[in-house]
């Protein structure tokens, strides 16, 4: 062989050998995209009663994301849920809706459909309605006694007071009370439930053992939810057409002073955080959930939310605060420790109520 073949086939050796692959050298892979880590489950829940939609939406109150919405029945207002945190209640109404621009006489002419009254009972854990017990006519507001053995609930048409024994789905009491009772509340020490007349401006008092009226303490003009200091030494009524809040001493069965809301306030829904300090409170046709001081009972703040804020609620930490707005058919989520809204989410049509409680 000449030197210049031996030279060309070595140098062609060389160049196969650095071009070959190692045997065990594996094709290169295309690379696969990590996958997302699961979202959190949610340890906290909103519930929002939507009046026109006849729905419960369901909120990670951590999150703010619509989880579920859960149809219950005919026009969903009054909503809480049970102590132990496995089932909300929703007060249904077969009674038509009648908005603040109609006249009273065109709302008496409208149908009650009386089969459709009822406390819907919805599961937490497979967030489902599982029945309808009787809640009395026209049921709209109701608190749960302590034990969470019974509801007591407000009957708007029939100026009554309904109780219901959660153990049978039963009725077992039916007390007259003012006209239009709508705001319901269980004094924290759960001897007492508190139910507001709307047109009688009045609270009528029960005494939970016994099932019996005890008193009522006269209020403000149209008054409608009631909440409680948590030691049970003062009481807060808002007053919807008075444009205040009455404060009254349980014990002596008398309102003490009145709290004088901005102009054009509408207070509706009121929640006082856990320790005490603060009372917050709706304004509905106002647009706005005023904050007030517990200590000295003024005004400390007021807060735009959307279009005629209801029902509120407080979670236990006392950190966020829910608004349901119905006409905007959304619910602004307030901080409390900033005092600003820092979500507004869609939910159902109309949205009145709101409670908070652990997820199960």
């Amino acid at each position: 062989m000449s030197t210049w073949n031996s030279r060309t086939a070595l140098a062609i050796a060389v160049l196969a050998a650095a071009c070959a692959k190692p045997a065990d050298q594996k094709p290169a892979e295309s690379a696969t995209p990590a996958a997302a880590p699961a979202a959190p489950a949610p340890t906290l829940l909103a519930f929002v009663t939507n009046e026109d939609s006849r729905d419960l939406t369901i909120l990670d109150a951590n999150s703010f994301a619509v989880i579920a919405t859960v149809p219950v029945g005919s026009r969903p207002r009054g909503v809480r849920v049970s102590p132990d945190g496995k089932t909300v209640y929703v007060a249904l109404s077969g009674s038509p809706r009648c908005p603040p621009t109609m006249p009273d006489a065109e709302c008496a002419k409208l149908v009650a459909d009386k089969s459709k009254d009822g406390i819907a009972v919805v599961d937490v854990a497979t967030r489902q309605t599982v029945k309808v017990i009787p809640g009395g006519s026209d049921p709209e507001t109701f608190d749960i006694s302590s034990d969470g053995a019974r509801l007591f609930v407000s009957n708007e048409d029939a100026g009554t007071a309904s109780i219901v024994d959660l153990a049978n789905g039963k009725i077992e009491a039916t007390l007259k009370t003012g006209t239009e009772p709508e705001g319901v509340g269980v004094s924290p020490d759960g001897k007492t439930v508190y139910v507001t007349g709307e047109t009688a401006n009045n609270l009528t008092s029960i005494d939970i053992a016994t099932g019996k009226i005890t008193g009522t303490i006269k209020v403000g003009e149209r008054p409608r939810g009631i909440a409680f200091l948590p030691d049970g030494s003062r009481g807060y009524v808002t007053n919807e057409v008075g444009g205040n809040v009455s404060v009254f001493d349980p014990k002596r069965a008398k309102v003490i002073h009145t709290i004088a809301f901005p102009k054009d306030a509408h207070p509706m829904g009121i929640a006082v955080a856990p320790d005490g300090s603060r009372i917050y409170v709706s304004t509905g046709r106002g647009g706005t959930v005023v904050v007030l001081d517990a200590k000295s009972d003024s005004i400390v703040s007021v807060i735009a939310v959307g279009r005629r804020p209801w029902g509120i609620a407080l979670t236990p930490d006392g950190k966020r605060l829910f608004a349901a707005n119905g006409p905007s058919n959304d619910v602004s989520v307030i901080d409390t420790d900033s005092l600003k809204v820092i979500a507004t989410v869609p939910v159902g049509k109309i949205p009145w109520g709101v409670a908070v409680g652990k997820a199960n």
